[in-house]
């Protein structure tokens, strides 16, 4: 077994993977380049679903994911991370029903809850929607979604696992010698000898790997983020209506986003145009809104494989470096996390992990 790890990334899959790691005996160092929950866990919606993914093995993996919040947050009654409301969706046009339609059907294929609601039955759930901004049935419901708050979930898992934690440090260099890292140098000059690594660098996971002689594909995007202020309007789960999506984000703010600004993301912002415009749609949706204004905008840069799919697990060429790297880390966290940490101390996890290798490319 490995004595020593080193987990690369303190955002939702570096906590996860520690926590996997100590709980099963391992000394484990975890290093970022800033804060824990610091990157791309700290500007994220943090949608926990299975919503229409595909292939069926990224769609079984996302449901086990799923699970495993629900079997952690049962475990710690005092955290507050984990909120399963569901996710409500509806479509515009005929183009986007008849896509919606063939998303319901696909899950429920698969097993996944889902089931169509009517304008009645969606104001019963949420009773501050504007009506008219509603259509009268084709509204998707599926109860089992929720979201997550990615910063608690953080500091549960790195606190409970007891590890080294580094911050403000980039890792600069990989020692490789026979086929194997043997260590991991720091910024500040601090080499830290490495019986495994792994590579929880989120959207810098392709650096991290091309430093250990690997090349990662990977396509990021940005996403813009909109938060409000405190607004006396009920939204109790994740709507994902046709001009804007947005949910609750404690203490009576709620987070909105749709992917028509995200391109608007630039080095210096995001327009107020584009801002604007989201929370105009919101306010139509939730005409309690109008009274709030925005508190911040967080552009978050999210990262994606070169294929879509997570990459989990081993590197065979060099047996003791791991990834944990996909889009939906928020939901594959937990689980994902877990398989990785459990192959990097030599568990078997071949058949969990088998689409998600690295060497697919």
């Amino acid at each position: 077994m490995a004595e020593h790890v080193v987990v690369i990334g303190a955002g939702v899959y570096g906590a996860a993977v520690t926590a996997s790691l100590t709980r099963r005996g391992a000394r484990v160092t975890v290093v970022d380049a800033g804060e824990p929950a610091g990157g791309t866990s700290g500007a994220t919606f943090s949608w926990i679903n299975s919503c229409g993914k595909q292939p069926r093995p990224y769609h079984d993996l996302s449901v086990a994911s799923m699970a495993a919040h629900r079997k952690l947050a049962a475990e710690v009654p005092d955290g507050d991370w984990y909120h399963e409301g569901g996710n409500l969706e509806w479509a515009a046009d005929d183009a986007g029903r008849e896509e919606l339609r063939e998303k319901v059907a696909g899950v429920l294929g698969y097993g996944y809850e889902a089931r169509w609601l009517s304008r009645a039955e969606v104001l019963r759930l949420e009773p501050d929607i504007d009506p008219a901004e509603v259509p009268a049935d084709e509204i998707a419901y599926f109860p089992r979604e929720g979201w997550i708050e990615p910063a608690p979930l953080i500091a549960h898992l790195l606190s409970r696992a007891g590890a080294e934690l580094v911050r403000n440090d980039a890792v600069t260099g990989l020692e490789v010698t026979d086929g194997l890292v043997r260590a991991v140098r720091l910024a500040s000059g601090r080499r830290l000898s490495a019986d495994a690594v792994v590579n929880c660098a989120g959207p810098r996971a392709d650096r991290i790997a091309k430093l250990a002689g690997l090349d990662l594909p990977m396509r990021n995007t940005r996403g813009v983020l909109i938060y409000t202020s405190p607004a006396a309007v009920s939204v109790s789960r994740v709507v994902h209506a046709p001009h804007v999506h947005l949910r609750p984000d404690g203490a009576g703010r709620l987070l909105l986003h749709t992917p028509e600004i995200d391109g608007a993301a630039g080095e210096t912002g995001v327009a107020q145009a584009s801002v604007g415009k989201v929370l105009a749609a919101g306010c139509a949706l939730y005409p309690g809104i109008r009274a709030a204004t925005v508190e911040s905008v967080r552009v978050g840069e999210r990262p994606i494989p070169g294929d879509g799919l997570p990459v989990l697990g081993r590197a065979a060429g060099l047996p003791n470096f791991h990834f944990a790297v996909s889009h939906s880390g928020a939901t594959l966290c937990v689980h994902a996390g877990d398989l990785v940490g459990a192959e990097a101390l030599g568990e078997d996890q071949s058949e969990a992990l088998a689409a998600f290798r690295f060497e697919r490319f």
